[in-house]
């Protein structure tokens, strides 16, 4: 098929190449001349496992382009909309102005039939509206709403090999015979995977993606609530998690307590998805998300709290070192990062902060260049009055907690991630503090 993405970040861009790996003829188009020719030449403007490698691979094939010019979109069956629904300035409403603009440019290169895909995450009832807009400036043209569930670090397997599909057709049965035609041809390769497919009206999978997000974030927040009750009692969340987690009702993924979620999505979108049910009169229905979000946020100042409690009360003139910036290991993403934000807060109350990352010290460094960047873990960890484990990339679990002890002026860690060997660490000599976990290695009682 041929294929427009509208939209060459994050989401846009992996799609595209992932679309054309799948045997289609694809253009990828963004205002950003920059960013388009970073992708042109297989050198994308973020950090994704993999993702040189198959821009290199299938830019070669030829059926894969990159462009500015909206009039290429000419010609394409469909066309997705992959471009940012950022929140807006000083509310928790998305910012949909982008969408719109895509829509409006992509209007007058509509045919009768083609199909107005759209990826990014909106409040419910987006898809309506730009059904009802082109409507009017592109007669024939249908809208479906075909939601992302990608994971940063993964993005490629989960578009090649997704765990579902959500098709958002149109009500009328000829327009979604026709919506759903096209999106099963578009994956085939997957769907013949096995993939399931899920066909819903366009609300229904607007909602599929906020509520996803939704659960996830709840999920995340109540380990780190109970994270909170283990510390109040001596109680050690790991342990914790384990125990409930066996439980197939439960699950133990996404039960890890630590500083929180972060990055581009989830924390913006499920403030969009409150704002949104408060507009549709069912703002009661997700009012438990306001402390999904406190709780979150909450993690960040504990995690300081361990490191001045372990530094007599104060960090002020303290040598720290901070490891881990992006918001997840195998991401150079540093949005609402709870790891750059605990480093920043460091710093304004006066400690020399130190920063290493393996792959988003020029991101971050756009965001807080008052912060200290350093290209080592040495570097960052000599004579240190204290250590903080913040992201949790392989090479800070990896670390050798004797060799780093001779390091630092002072063996305190903080592991905001609960991803250390904590016992290993203890027999080396570390005063060792995570979130959620008691001070010192409690020995169970026998029976």
């Amino acid at each position: 098929m041929r294929i427009t993405v509208i939209g060459c970040g994050y989401l846009g861009a992996v799609h595209a190449a992932c679309m054309t790996e799948l045997g289609h003829d694809v253009v990828g188009i963004d205002v950003d001349e920059a960013k388009i020719a970073g992708l042109a030449a297989a050198a994308p403007p973020f950090f994704e496992p993999g993702l040189p490698e198959l821009l290199e691979r299938t830019l070669a094939t030829g059926r894969l382009r990159f462009t500015t010019d909206m009039g290429e979109a000419y010609g394409s069956d469909v066309h997705f909309i992959a471009v940012g629904t950022p929140q807006q300035p000083g509310q928790l409403a998305a910012d949909l102005r982008y969408v719109h603009a895509a829509v409006t440019a992509l209007a007058p290169q509509l045919r009768p039939g083609d199909v107005v895909a759209g990826k990014s995450t909106v409040p419910v009832g987006t898809a309506r509206s730009i059904a009802e807009r082109l409507a009017t400036e592109a007669p024939g043209a249908l809208v479906a709403w075909n939601p992302e569930f990608l994971r940063e670090g993964f993005a490629i397997d989960d578009t090649l090999h997704p765990d579902r599909l959500v098709y958002g057709v149109p009500a009328e049965p000829d327009e979604a015979e026709r919506v759903t035609a096209v999106l099963d041809e578009v994956y085939a390769t997957p769907a013949a995977e096995g993939t399931p497919v899920v066909v819903t009206g366009l609300e229904t999978a607007e909602l599929v993606k906020s509520a996803a997000n939704a659960f996830l974030a709840t999920k995340i927040s109540f380990i780190n609530a109970m994270a909170e009750v283990c510390e109040a009692a001596g109680a050690d969340v790991t342990q914790l998690a384990d125990a409930i987690g066996h439980d197939p009702r439960i699950g133990r993924r996404f039960l890890n307590a630590g500083l929180g979620f972060g990055g581009g999505c989830l924390p913006k979108d499920i403030r969009a998805f409150m704002a949104r049910a408060g507009e549709l009169g069912a703002d009661q229905a997700l009012t438990f998300l306001r402390e999904v979000d406190q709780i979150n946020m909450r993690r960040r100042a504990r995690a300081i709290d361990l490191v001045r409690d372990e530094l007599g009360g104060s960090v002020l003139g303290r040598r720290i070192a901070v490891l881990g910036l992006a918001f997840k290991p195998d991401s150079d993403d540093v949005r609402d990062s709870p790891a750059l934000n605990v480093a920043a807060q460091l710093s304004l109350q006066g400690a020399a902060v130190l920063c290493h990352d393996p792959r988003a010290i020029e991101g971050a460094r756009h965001r807080f260049p008052e912060l200290t960047y350093v290209d080592t873990i040495d570097e960052a960890v000599r004579d240190a009055d204290a250590v903080l484990v913040l992201t949790e990339w392989r090479d800070y679990r990896d670390l050798d907690p004797t060799w780093l002890a001779a390091q630092v002026a002072q063996p305190v860690v903080v592991d905001g991630r609960n991803c250390l060997d904590a016992d290993a660490w203890r027999a080396a000599g570390w005063r060792y503090r995570a979130l959620g976990r008691p001070r010192e290695a409690r020995v169970p009682a026998l029976a």
